[in-house]
C-alpha cells in the first residue's frame, strides 16, 4: 500500500535515532519516497550523511541550506507528502508540536503538513508518564495526529518502563495497513467496550472479574484495519492498541463505563459491548482500609447501570449494536433472552463449559444467535474470531 507514498520522516533528538534507518529502509522497501527532516538536536544522535544515503535524498535541517542559502519551504514539504511520521518524537518535540511553537523546521513543517501525522513517542518512563506528556499527546491525539503508543521495555536509562519507542518494522506496518483500502467498514464510526470493570470496596480491594480484554482489543484492531474510526473505552486491562485509527479511553468502575458509552453511542454507526462489566458495586466505600475484625464482613451491593438495556434502547434505525453473553448453564436460553431484553442485533454466545474459550485464552469459541436462529463457529484465535463478528456485522 505504500508504493508510490511520499512519506516525511522527522527525527528528533533521542537516542532512539538510530531506528530511523530501519524505518527508512522499511519504507523504501515497500515502495515508499522518504524525505527526512531532522532537528538540530537530532544530528547529534545519528549524521545525515547516513540517512540522506539511504534516502538518496538530501537532509533537510535548517530554514536555509548552509551551502548555498536555498530556502527549504515547509509549506511545499507539507503539500508533497501523503503523511507524515515523527519518529522518535521527545517530549520536548511533542510539547512544541502541541503549543504551536514553531522555532525549528521539523516542528514548522509539522504545522505546515496537509496529510495524516504519526507520533512514535521516545524517552524515560518518568518523562512519558510526566502529566505534561499525557496532556499533550491528548492535546495532539484531539487534533487528528495519531499516536503510535510506546512499548514497555529497557530504556537508555537501563531502567525497565513504558517509553521505548515502537519497533521499526512495526511503524512501517501501522503506515502500510492505513493506507489498505477500506474493506467494508471504510467511514464508519464504531465504538467498543472491552475488559473488567473495578468496584472499590476500600482504597486498596475491589470487585472485579478475570476478563483481559483481550477480545475487545481484537475486535478494536480489525475493525480499524478494515477503515473504521474506532472508540475503545477498555476498563483496566494490560492490553495495547497498535492502530492509530483506534481512540482508547481507559476507564475504572461500572459507571464511568456508562457514562462514556452513553455519550458517545449517539455518535456511532455500531456498538459492540464486549466488556465484562460488574452487575452489582459496593452500596458505601470506605475512604479507609477495612480492618479485620471478628469473622465476617457484610458488604451491602447495589445494582450498576446498564449499559447494554441504555443503549438498546437509544438505538436509532440504521444504527447496530451488538452484545456479548459468557454463560456457565442454560447458554443458549439466556443469550436468546438477553438478546431480546437489551434490544441488540445480534449476541456472542461463549460458554466456559469450553475448554480454550473465555476469560484470559488468546482462543475463543463463540455462538452467534441473532433472530433468525444460531451459528456456531470452531475454537479459533481472538484475532480470526474477531473476523467473524465484524464479518456478521456487514451483513446485518
Amino acid at each position: 500500500m505504500l508504493q508510490g507514498k511520499k512519506i516525511i520522516l522527522g527525527i528528533t533528538g533521542s537516542i532512539a535515532a538510530y531506528k530511523a534507518c530501519y524505518i527508512i529502509r522499511g519504507l523504501i522497501r515497500k515502495g515508499a519516497e522518504v524525505q527526512v527532516v531532522i532537528t538540530p538536536a537530532g544530528k547529534e544522535f545519528i549524521t545525515p550523511l547516513t540517512l540522506s544515503a539511504l534516502t538518496r535524498k538530501p537532509v533537510i535541517s535548517e530554514f536555509f541550506a548552509q551551502r548555498d542559502g536555498t530556502w527549504n519551504s515547509h509549506v511545499d514539504l507539507g503539500l508533497w507528502a501523503d503523511a507524515m511520521v515523527i519518529a522518535p518524537a521527545t517530549a520536548a518535540t511533542i510539547g512544541k508540536m502541541a503549543g504551536g511553537i514553531a522555532d525549528n523546521m521539523l516542528v514548522t513543517t509539522y504545522l505546515s503538513a496537509k496529510a495524516p501525522v504519526f507520533i512514535a513517542p521516545a524517552m524515560d518512563l518518568d518523562m512519558f508518564a510526566h502529566p505534561s506528556t499525557g496532556q499533550n499527546l491528548d492535546t495532539l491525539r484531539s487534533r487528528g495526529n495519531h499516536i503510535i503508543e510506546p512499548g514497555v521495555g529497557e530504556l537508555a536509562s537501563h531502567l525497565v518502563g513504558k517509553g521505548r519507542m515502537e519497533e521499526p518494522e512495526k511503524i512501517v506496518e501501522i503506515l502500510d495497513k492505513f493506507f489498505e483500502p477500506g474493506s467494508g467498514l471504510s467511514g464508519r464510526k464504531i465504538l467498543i467496550t472491552a475488559g473488567p470493570t473495578y468496584e472499590r470496596i476500600d482504597p486498596v480491594r475491589f470487585i472485579g472479574n478475570y476478563s483481559s480484554g483481550k477480545m475487545g482489543f481484537a475486535l478494536a484492531e480489525e475493525c480499524a484495519g478494515r477503515g473504521a474510526e474506532v472508540t475503545l473505552i477498555a476498563g483496566p486491562v494490560q492490553q495495547r492498541v497498535h492502530h492509530p485509527n483506534i481512540r482508547r479511553i481507559d476507564v475504572e468502575s461500572a459507571v464511568e463505563m456508562y457514562e462514556h458509552a452513553v455519550r458517545l453511542y449517539p455518535a456511532m454507526d455500531t456498538g459492540i459491548l464486549c466488556a465484562a462489566v460488574a452487575d452489582f458495586t459496593p452500596a458505601t466505600v470506605a475512604e479507609k482500609k477495612i480492618k479485620r475484625r471478628g469473622d465476617n464482613l457484610t458488604l451491602r451491593l447495589r445494582p450498576t447501570h446498564d449499559i447494554a438495556a441504555t443503549l438498546g434502547k437509544m438505538k436509532k434505525e440504521g444504527q447496530v449494536l451488538v452484545g456479548f453473553a459468557l454463560e456457565t448453564d442454560n447458554e443458549s436460553r439466556n443469550a436468546q433472552s438477553k438478546l431480546k431484553r437489551k434490544n441488540f442485533d445480534f449476541i456472542v454466545l461463549n460458554s466456559l463449559n469450553d475448554t480454550g474459550a473465555g476469560f484470559r485464552s488468546d482462543t475463543n469459541r463463540i455462538s452467534i444467535i441473532d433472530g433468525q436462529g444460531r451459528s456456531d463457529y470452531d475454537l479459533k484465535p481472538k484475532s480470526e474470531v474477531a473476523k467473524d463478528i465484524i464479518d456478521r456485522i456487514l451483513n446485518t
